[in-house]
């Protein structure tokens, strides 16, 4: 029957084969790929395939020679290493070759011995046996089923919900495999688009898949999918027995939120003014939930203003023995970003590593005349979960934040200090924690008891530097004698005796990225190098290159007013002549896009003014303003004077690469649903929404000149904001979801019940969501207005991101698949067809033909092969289909795909 569904849609008979065009953002039609694909005839005969390179270490040579054709994603490494059961191979996710990479392990090392290439952006790895692993593609929404022996090869390919991060196994003999998702994306079966404007909705997944019972659907015939509430969820640990999974929220936030500035205009705490008596702008407040009562940091009661509760749900433990898995404790109070989690072998603790944020605490600068969080932004912590009983370990307690700006400490102070804290394993016996501290560029080996106890010393004696930097995965051996190490500064794998701490061996394994992402990183993340204590990064609140969904009121009153020179969009007022240090609570904004956003800041007040030239060419506003952070190290991270200057230019090098996701609320086809479409039509049509004109008016949507929500320019916001702010992109709002009910005049004052965010949107995250913004007196909606206002949402939520939404996705042909997943191969080709108005991706192919590694590039309907030869799209399906043969087709970004399936330029 597959094969019959199979010609048929090759041949094009109506029988519901999928694909299609469709509409893009920006209104016009989506480009056209033509007719279907012509496959050729079926019986036309396949070439003889020739074997091809391998992906990463083991073969791979290309590295592209520029920003302009890698993609910069900075997906944070989860679970990137593994070993074997019975202890001989180690497998480690080479995050940007998209690369399994397989290595031998002995006592003498590491011998590299065979690669896989998986989905695009692989962050976790683990063992089902040990002929048998399952990687998680967080870009590709995807896990791919590896088989070990014979020939290395992905067998099949799971999709799951956006941005999978974990993976483990668990229950019945350790044949469930549980996997931690965002509750959304295209390929859910539950999330539609509506659900991202209904409250009461856990915004997090755990994927559950019992090995026994996969079948050859898309999905992969899921045994439950388990939902939290929480927001998106990282890190899972299983406890000894096997019979309870732990799932932790990434970004779970901390009882904080913020109020409007309606709501407290007259009755902040001071200061008022800055240090030249000027008053400051009307902003927000934020607040924070103490016991049941939300207050300020005076100890004043705004639980009246708050118009919902924060349950702040940190870690659930689900049944994974259960018919249908399911959650059956969940605990909170455990941190605010939560990076992994591990169980100890024999007192069944969990501990979790993870920052909790300050920004219950005002302004950054000096402190002369008020608080500031200068150099104490987030603490490192360890926390211990057993039973009910959180105790939680501050890793740089010996680390005195009370010092006078510009102050260098004594190095061996600086020495102890641990940083963003995230991989962790446990020794056989239990008592020691081997901990990877990513902004340090150490392991360290912490005494279990000291964490059960809460009595944490830092010991220098206890800490091993690593070669390369960034620490970001641990393995242990059964025996607990080797230490595997993967580092994602230098891309590397090291092997350690935990004994005598020596290192045995260490293979860097092969990076397509340019030098200058590479020598930019680490400006990011490492403590030592951007604070005086070692303890603050940027990567504190921009975490992996992204945000921390929080809101910080990082004004400084010490500070003077500042000329705004920026352009506005046309009709638009200028009442901000002049920036206020004082600015209130500003969200957290994504550092992925930056590069055509314009003046960075919510306000624009970096403003890229001084524009210089680099490497003979005028650098772009984006990028000056950028530079423009450089103070920052020194009133904010607690750095002991400014970057030099050639650092700072290669931490912007690398932070202009930084790219956004596909939007993961689009259809795969580019095409906007009804709703999505009306709301397109009123978004930019409707000319008198906000009296200055229609909503691209302001917001520009333009991705042919990189205009995803904003061309850089700032408006008038309108009654009831004191400030002018730059127009901001709104490619990550989809992220922002989560918070329900408003204070102040821009709400309802209806109380919403438990929500699983404390900000929303606009600059101060005080409205809840999109819904409440356009209900404001700014907006002008034609009748029905909340129609017309939810459909405007609609759209937004689905707007163009720098990517097509089909990057990253994949499918595997092999005996047994569904004619699902051969509707998808015909999308993936139709949308690799498209060139106009921009390309949308670039169509690879990967795997095992007649027990010989197989590679090519889908080019003008057919398919051109690592040695040269052409393949019809027909024949090579059928030879996919042909029992031992599999093959895993990918859409990449447009440009690379020559690079990965050819290894040429």
């Amino acid at each position: 029957m597959i094969r019959a569904v199979l010609i048929a849609c090759l041949l094009g008979l109506p029988i519901g084969c999928g694909g299609g065009s469709g509409n893009t953002g920006t209104g016009a039609p989506a480009p056209d790929p033509g007719q279907p694909v012509d496959p050729g005839s079926p019986t036309d005969p396949a070439p003889e395939p020739r074997a091809a390179f391998s992906c990463g270490s083991a073969g791979a040579t290309l590295r592209a020679d520029s920003t302009a054709n890698y993609v910069l994603f900075e997906s944070g490494p989860v679970r990137p290493v593994a070993i074997s059961p019975d202890g001989s191979r180690l497998l480690v996710t080479n995050t940007p070759a998209n690369c399994l990479e397989i290595y031998g392990l002995s006592a003498g090392g590491l011998d590299l011995l065979g690669s896989v290439m998986v989905g695009l952006e692989p962050v976790a790895v683990a063992f089902a046996n040990d002929n048998e692993a399952w990687v998680v593609n967080h870009l590709s929404d995807s896990v791919s089923i590896v088989r070990l022996d014979d020939i290395p090869r992905v067998q099949q390919t799971l999709q799951v919900g956006d941005e999978p991060r974990d993976i483990v196994f668990a229950g019945p003999e350790r044949r469930r495999a549980f996997i931690t998702a965002a509750y959304r994306g295209q390929n859910h079966p539950r999330f539609r688009p509506d659900h991202l404007t209904r409250a009461g909705l856990g915004r997090a997944d755990v994927w559950v898949y019992d090995r026994d019972a996969l079948d050859g659907s898309l999905n992969g015939n899921p045994l439950a999918i388990v939902n939290l509430f929480a927001d998106s969820p990282r890190a899972l640990a299983v406890a000894p027995d096997g019979q309870t999974v732990y799932a932790a929220a990434f970004m779970s936030g901390n009882g904080t939120t913020t109020l409007a500035q309606d709501v407290v205009a007259g009755a902040k705490p001071p200061p008022a003014t800055n240090i030249d008596g000027k008053l400051q702008p009307d902003t927000g407040l934020i607040v924070r939930k103490v016991g049941s009562r939300w207050t300020d940091e005076s100890g004043r009661d705004w639980s009246a203003q708050v118009m919902f509760d924060l349950p702040d749900l940190d870690v659930f433990a689900i049944d994974a023995a259960a018919e249908i898995p399911g959650v059956i404790r969940q605990q909170s109070g455990i941190g605010t970003v939560l990076f992994n989690m591990a169980v100890n072998p024999v007192s069944g603790e969990l501990y979790v590593s993870n920052l909790a944020s300050l920004n219950h605490i005002r302004f950054e600068g000096s402190g002369e005349t008020a608080t500031t969080v200068r150099g104490h932004i987030a603490e490192s912590r360890i926390s211990v979960l057993s039973g009910n009983r959180v105790v939680s370990n501050h890793l740089n307690s010996h680390i005195d934040f009370d010092v006078a700006e510009g102050a260098i400490y004594p190095p061996l102070q600086v020495q102890k200090s641990l940083s963003q804290p995230t991989s962790m394993v446990v020794s056989p016996d239990g008592t020691r924690l081997y901990v990877a501290a990513f902004g340090s560029g150490k392991v360290a080996s912490i005494p279990t008891e000291q964490l059960r106890t809460g009595s944490y010393e830092p010991s220098i004696a206890l800490q091993a530097d690593l070669p390369g930097g960034g620490p970001a995965g641990l393995a242990l051996t059964q025996d607990g004698v080797h230490l595997a190490v993967y580092t994602r500064f230098d891309n590397a794998i090291s092997l350690w005796d935990t004994a005598s701490g020596n290192m045995l061996d260490r293979q860097v394994l092969f990076t397509p990225e340019p030098d200058k992402i590479i020598a930019g990183r680490q400006f990011l993340y490492d403590a030592r190098e951007t604070s005086a204590n070692g303890t603050s990064a940027c990567a504190s609140c921009h975490v992996f290159g992204d945000l921390d969904h929080l809101a910080w009121d990082l004004g400084n009153p010490d500070a003077s007013l500042q000329p705004n020179p920026n352009d506005y969009v046309t009709r638009s007022i200028k009442t901000t002549l002049n920036f206020h240090p004082m600015k209130g609570p500003m969200t957290t904004q994504t550092l992925r896009g930056i590069a055509d956003s314009g003046p960075q800041h919510w306000r624009g007040d970096r403003t890229g003014q001084n524009r210089q030239r680099v490497n003979g060419e005028l650098e772009s506003i984006e990028a000056a303003a950028f530079k423009e952070f450089n103070p920052a190290f020194v009133g904010l991270v607690g750095r002991s004077e400014e970057l030099p200057e050639r650092d700072m230019q290669a931490f912007t090098d690398f932070a202009m690469a930084l790219t956004p996701p596909p939007n993961p609320v689009r259809r795969l086809d580019n095409r906007l649903t009804t709703g999505q479409a009306r709301g397109r039509d009123i978004y930019f049509n409707v000319d008198n929404i906000t009296g200055t004109g229609s909503c691209n008016h302001c917001h520009s949507l333009d991705p042919e000149q990189r205009h995803f929500g904003t061309a850089g320019l700032m408006s008038f916001e309108g009654q009831g904001i004191a400030e002018n702010f730059k127009v901001p992109s709104f490619r990550n709002a989809y992220a922002k979801v989560g918070m329900f009910g408003t204070s102040g005049n821009f709400g309802d004052r209806r109380y919403r019940g438990n929500q699983i965010r404390g900000f929303g949107y606009l600059h101060d995250g005080s409205i809840a969501s999109l819904l409440d913004f356009f209900a404001t007196s700014t907006f002008n909606f034609p009748p029905p207005v909340a129609d017309n206002q939810l459909d405007v949402v609609r759209f937004v939520m689905a707007a163009d991101s720098n990517m097509a939404p089909v990057v990253g996705q994949q499918v595997t042909l092999a005996t047994g698949v569904e004619e699902a997943v051969l509707d998808r191969l015909d999308l993936l080709e139709q949308r690799a067809n498209v060139t106009g108005p921009l390309p949308e991706c670039d169509l690879i192919v990967r795997g095992v033909l007649d027990r010989t590694r197989f590679s090519a590039l889908f080019d003008d309907h057919t398919y051109i092969d690592s040695a040269g030869q052409e393949w019809g799209a027909s024949a090579l399906r059928e030879a996919a289909l042909v029992a031992g043969n599999v093959l895993t087709f990918s859409c990449v970004p447009p440009g690379s795909g020559r690079r990965l399936a050819l290894d040429r330029p």
